[in-house]
This record gives C-alpha cells, structure tokens and sequence, in this order.
C-alpha cells in the first residue's frame, strides 16, 4: 500500500525531474527557434493582442527581457507549465485512487512523447496544452464534487486559454458538447456557469477590443496559414501523426480512451470521449497541424494509466515491465528526434545510421525531406547571421550608419537580428512581415539599406529603384540552417524620392488593419 502523502512526494518529484530534464537534454550549441525571436520581440511592444497570436505569452517575454532574455528565461516558462501539466494529471490519477505505478505510467509521456520539446519552445502551444488539460481538469473536479468554484477555475481556464492560443475555442466547443450529450448536461441551467462564462468572456474582451480595432489580423493570419501551410495537410496524415506523437505512449491514451468508453467507473467522464472526437474532427475540418491536438491528451493518459495500473494489479503484473520497457526503450532512441541533444552535423549522421531519416520528421513546410527536423534546423544559424549583418553594418562609416536601415523580409530574421543587436552593433531591425509591420516607423530619412533575405527585390519594386548603388556584401552559408543561402545586399545613395515612397507604402500596408 502506498499513503497519500508519499503519493504527494511522489507527484512532486517526478514533476520536479519534468522541469529541469529538457535542459539536459538540449545541446548547447542551439539557439532560440526562429518563432521565439518573434515573441520576445512581441514583448518590447505590449498590446491587447498581435498578428499571430493573443498577448499572455508576451508577459512571459517581458519578464524574460527583463532578466536578460537568456536561454535559461526562454525556457525555463514551458517547462514549468510542463511541470503544471503534469501535476494536473498527477492530481487525476491520485483521485481516482491510482497509486504509484499509475502516476509513474502518467508521467512518461512526458518524458517521451513530443510534449518533451513542446514544452522547451517558448511558443503559445505550451501554454495552450496546460489551458486545455486545466478546462478538462476543472469540469473533472466539478462532476466529483458538485462544487461551483470548479465552474469558475472553468471560466477563467477559458478566459486565459484564449488569451494563449485561439485553438482553446476548439476544445471549450468541443467539452461543451461533450457535457452536452451526456448526463451532466444539467451543468447547463447552473446559474454559476453562467457567471463563470462571463468572467471567461471579460478576460478574453480586451483581445476581441483589440482584433476589432485592427480589422481583425488574426483572419489575415489563418488565410495566410491555410494558403501557405495547412492546405498541404490530409486527414490520413493527421491520423498518424497522433500515433507517431506519442508513438511510446500511444497505449496509455488508448487505454483512457477505452475507460472513458467502456468501464462502468469511468462512465462519468465518458463526455471526455466525445470532447476527443469532437476536437479531432474539428481540427481535420479545419485543416490543422498534427501538434494542435496535443492538449487532448494529458486527461487521457491520466485516465489510461490508472486504468492500466488497476488491471495488472493481481495476475497480470508481469505486463507493467512491458509497458515500461516498451515506451522507454523506443522513447530513448528517438529522443533525437524530439530533443537537439548532439550538433547538427552528429545528429544527421545518427538519423542516417539508424534510419529515422526516413521518416515524416524530415518532411519540412515546403514538402522536401531534410537531414534535420525542421524545428532544429530553425535553432541554428541565427547569432551567426546577425554578427555578417552586424559587419557590413559597423564598417559604414558614422554617417553612413545615421541614414542606413536595417531591412528583413521575414519576421524570424527581424527577431534573430533584433535578439542579436548588443553583440553585433546593429541598430534596430525592421521588417513589414507579420506583426513587426505594425513597429514599423512611421516616417523615414535614410539614403541606404540593408536588405536581408533569399532573394532580390522584383524589377518592379518601386522603393529599391531610388537606389544608386547595390551589391551584394555576403550570403549565409551553413547548409542544415533552414535559412541557408540567405542573402546580405546594401542599397546606398537612395534619391529625394526613396522615403516619401517608403512612408506612403508602410502608410498602406498599415492602413489595412486599422479602423
């Protein structure tokens, strides 16, 4: 038998070694990920809301800037909220009288899955998956013990969810329906989840002020993802990709699945089942990328590894070695797929020893199969870029530098560049892609810029035609860089035109997302 407080010590140290391993496990060669210069840059510009995403990970940043921005405040924030959402699990398990076996099963998922780099990129998606195990969790809570301050953990679950990520919609919908079309469908006449409704509704109403202040870029922003991204991605393909993403641990969630579905005890929770089915049909409707579906989940392992623990308690305990073995043994050999834990070169020497190089892991946005997972290939290369910008910048003579602007076409190069500028003597850095267009200035007085991108502006570019002169000073070289190849070019001597011409298409561009 094991008591309740060394069930308590034990969540908390297997919580504890979900914090700092991620740190262990990624080299130190690497970099932030290009996504994370976007959202550090978020925070030197607080707002109700961005282009891309609600403004909660942007107090993350601040706090992060404020100490520095080091690697350890970029990361040390996903993997507390991992820590977080383990313990939520934790609690379910230990609830349900699952004892130490089951809280061990719970935990290897992540440790093993994908939610180990999930929750070690400074992105909306880790706060995104603690949200939606925090709304499952919260209506848990309430149908166990018909307390109402569980509909308010609810409503300010959903309030702040969608201050991280719009898809906590998806699986608010989806509960809710859930709860619908099962017997706890008189949550529905509580007068206190109505109240809590409302407090979700007035966390969330600065950032619908906001997007309709700015004639709503978040449309802009999945048009774009649905021409560019999305439209590449198949129902056959989301299907397998939740198998492969918890490839180590598939049996666990599986086994929720079937509690919530089958068992007599768990058919209180059965709503859980219809929330999965729900929230995965609403993502291949929409097109979603695989990792959108991670936050389902967590309640599922919860459910799964006291299910599991519970029927290999007599005869069968022999199996529980299986399902340790199992998952860790293939969990330790993909683990570099999941963490960077070698240089990039080691890496894609190991993939193409063991021939996980042929597997969908490669497979990058643009539908070519790469050496490195695309996320690794987008944590090199940047310091770098920003020290050859920084070069041809500081060898401008004083005055030169006085009139010269600093330009990217992408926003992960803006971000890296601007991340960069104390070690590489740059100025600020602009760009007119995603949310770094509304930063933009909104005049101008420069006679030179620094382009930096992968090609040259088109023959019709009115603004690089006041340009005298240009060259192009120097090229990324680094192959397993996502960005390789990209380009250095300086345009000198602009004529009297050049900043009444930038300030009039800035102007226009900005233009489309004000009222």
């Amino acid at each position: 038998m094991t008591s309740g407080k060394s069930l308590k010590y034990l969540l908390l140290l297997l919580a504890f070694i979900k914090l700092i391993a991620p740190f262990f496990l990624q080299n130190s060669f690497y970099q932030p990920h290009r996504d994370e210069y976007l959202y550090l840059a978020e925070a030197h510009h607080m707002a109700w809301g961005y282009m891309e995403v609600p403004p909660l990970l942007s107090v993350f940043a601040w706090i992060t800037n404020f100490f520095g921005g080091t690697i350890f405040w970029i990361k040390i924030w996903p993997a507390i909220f991992g820590a977080l959402t383990f313990l939520l699990v934790g609690r379910l398990i230990i609830l349900s009288e699952g004892k130490s076996f089951a809280l061990f099963l719970g935990w290897l998922p992540f440790m093993l899955d994908g939610y180990m780099r999930l929750f070690f990129l400074f992105m909306p998606n880790f706060l995104d998956v603690f949200f939606w195990t925090l709304i499952a969790y919260s209506l848990i809570r309430f149908i166990q013990t018909q307390l109402n301050k569980w509909l308010y953990v609810f409503g300010v679950a959903v309030g702040l969810g969608m201050m991280s990520k719009y898809s906590v919609a998806f699986y608010a919908i989806s509960i809710l329906a859930g709860v619908l079309l099962s017997r706890h469908r008189k949550i529905f006449i509580n007068k206190h989840f109505y109240f809590a409704s409302l407090i979700a509704l007035l966390l969330f109403l600065p950032n619908i002020i906001w997007q309709y202040n700015h004639l709503y870029p978040v449309i802009t922003h999945m048009n774009e993802l649905q021409e560019e991204q999305l439209k590449y991605n198949s129902a056959t393909g989301f299907f397998i990709s939740q198998i492969m993403m918890n490839l180590p641990c598939v049996f666990i969630w599986i086994a929720g699945l079937v509690y919530v579905v089958i068992s007599t005890q768990g058919k209180s929770y059965r709503f859980i089942a219809w929330t999965y089915l729900f929230v995965i049909a609403l993502l291949i409707l929409l097109r979603g990328k695989d990792y959108y579906a991670l936050g389902a989940y967590p309640v599922l392992f919860a459910f799964g590894a006291y299910q599991l623990e519970k029927a290999t308690h007599h005869r069968l305990q022999w199996i529980r070695y299986a399902m340790v073995i199992f998952p860790v043994a293939i969990g330790l050999f993909a683990m570099p797929l999941i963490m960077p834990m070698a240089k990039p070169e080691s890496l894609a020497k190991y993939y193409e020893k063991t021939g996980l190089n042929k597997t969908g892991s490669f497979k990058w946005e643009d539908l070519q199969m790469h050496p490195l997972p695309q996320d690794f290939a987008d944590m090199i290369g940047w310091k770098e870029m920003a020290m050859k910008v920084g070069a041809i910048y500081n060898n401008l003579s004083d005055d030169q530098k006085l009139k010269t602007m600093v330009y990217c076409r992408g926003y992960f190069s803006a971000g890296a560049l601007n991340y960069y500028r104390k070690e590489s003597g740059l100025p600020e850095v602009y760009s007119d892609n995603a949310s770094f267009l509304f930063w933009m200035p909104d005049k101008y007085d420069i006679k030179n810029l620094i382009l930096v991108g992968h090609r040259f502006p088109d023959k019709d570019d009115i603004v690089f035609q006041q340009f005298e002169k240009v060259s192009v000073k120097d090229s990324i070289n680094m192959p397993l860089f996502r960005e390789n190849g990209m380009k250095i070019i300086l345009f000198e001597n602009g004529n009297d035109s050049l900043n009444r011409i930038i300030t009039k298409g800035v102007a226009e561009l900005k233009s489309k997302f004000m009222r």
